[in-house]
């Protein structure tokens, strides 16, 4: 059996790297496509495009890996069906619960090694690429003035930091001060800041402004002390697009801004879902064996692989509405991160189930 186990392996990680081949190029010829939109002379250039799409191409395996697991495990399992391997194999003994069961495994070791390729590699790369491109853009002609900007608020601050030179100085610092009437009673503004210990940092080139029943004054200071809102957040992690974050700096993000009082369900969302993607990986798998087992007489792989894309569409599709109406609606994050996820898995080992009954 431990043979027919490690046959059944080899070809699912065949299949896994034969959809891989097949899905990668597509999508990544996709976002090249999207990439151009933004290419032009003196500032993005095609090179930079090109290796923007390289470096973010972690990120898209990662994306597709529950659909790479579906798309391979039909591939592999239907292969060994339609050469009627499959139909020997149970004739040795080997039932279709066994054969859910080693392909389960083999996605499995590919979940995992997927959730490390994003938390260690993916998301590094991703965050590398999105800063040559926005350095290269901001260098062009169509530089947006707010581009690269972060805004935060704690308490009766709201503080504007216009951008981030080499992803840790920030620049052009604006800082809004309200009292209980919601009324702007200050407003400082900083060329640069340095940041120092314990939250402290050093405004340089400051002009603050005050407003006192109705008297405006202004200074200009050369430094001038800050206790910082942003606590223990990275600067850099801020800037960041949410999918480039790797599950660690969404919880160091996410901590942040329980701390100051602001919103972080979308941000709780998108670690959840790294976090369950794991268990779509399985589900989809687990998936793959009914193409195998429905109909082991039929030779025609394609069908199986189409209806196997459509499944995952659909599958995609469906996730993808139901955590936005969860952010939307203010559900429960663990139910609509990962409730989709264990439904899939249990549906999936019910119809395994199903089949492997239906055998005996």
């Amino acid at each position: 059996m431990k043979v027919l186990d490690r046959y059944i392996t080899r070809h699912v990680f065949f299949g896994f790297a034969a959809a891989a081949a097949l899905l990668l190029p597509l999508f990544t010829t996709l976002d090249l496509v999207g990439e151009l939109d933004d290419v032009a002379p003196g500032g993005y250039r095609l090179s930079q495009a090109i290796e923007v799409v390289f470096l973010t191409l972690p990120r898209r395996v990662v994306e597709l890996g529950p659909f790479i697991a579906l798309l391979g495990g039909i591939a592999a399992l239907g292969q060994l069906s339609a050469t009627r391997e499959l139909t020997v194999m149970r004739a040795t003994g080997l039932s279709i619960a066994r054969i859910g069961f080693t392909a389960t495994l083999a996605g499995l070791a590919l979940a995992l090694s997927w959730a490390a390729l994003d938390e260690w590699v993916a998301s590094p790369l991703q965050q590398n690429g999105l800063e040559l491109r926005n350095e290269a853009i901001a260098a062009g002609a169509q530089a947006s003035n707010d581009q690269g900007s972060v805004w935060a608020r704690q308490d009766d601050q709201i503080v504007r930091i216009g951008n981030l030179a080499h992803k840790r100085l920030p620049v052009n610092i604006e800082i809004f001060r309200f009292d209980n009437d919601r009324s702007l009673v200050s407003y400082i503004f900083a060329e640069t800041a340095d940041i120092l210990d314990a939250g402290q940092w050093r405004l340089n080139n400051v002009q603050v402004k005050q407003w006192d029943q109705g008297a405006e004054t202004t200074q200009q200071l050369d430094q001038m002390p800050w206790r910082s809102i942003f606590g223990s957040a990275r600067l850099g992690d801020i800037t960041l697009p949410t999918e480039s974050l790797s599950a660690r700096q969404l919880y160091r993000y996410i901590a942040y801004l329980k701390g100051s009082g602001q919103p972080s369900a979308q941000y709780e969302m998108a670690m959840w879902q790294k976090l369950g993607r794991p268990i779509l990986t399985l589900a989809m798998i687990l998936f793959a064996i009914p193409f195998a087992f429905a109909q082991p007489r039929s030779p025609n792989l394609g069908a199986r692989l189409a209806l196997g894309a459509l499944v995952g569409l659909m599958v995609y599709v469906s996730n993808q509405i139901i955590v936005n109406l969860g952010l939307l609606l203010k559900m429960n994050i663990l139910v609509t991160t990962l409730g989709p996820a264990l439904v899939l898995l249990a549906v999936a080992i019910v119809i395994v189930a199903y089949l492997d009954r239906g055998s005996r």
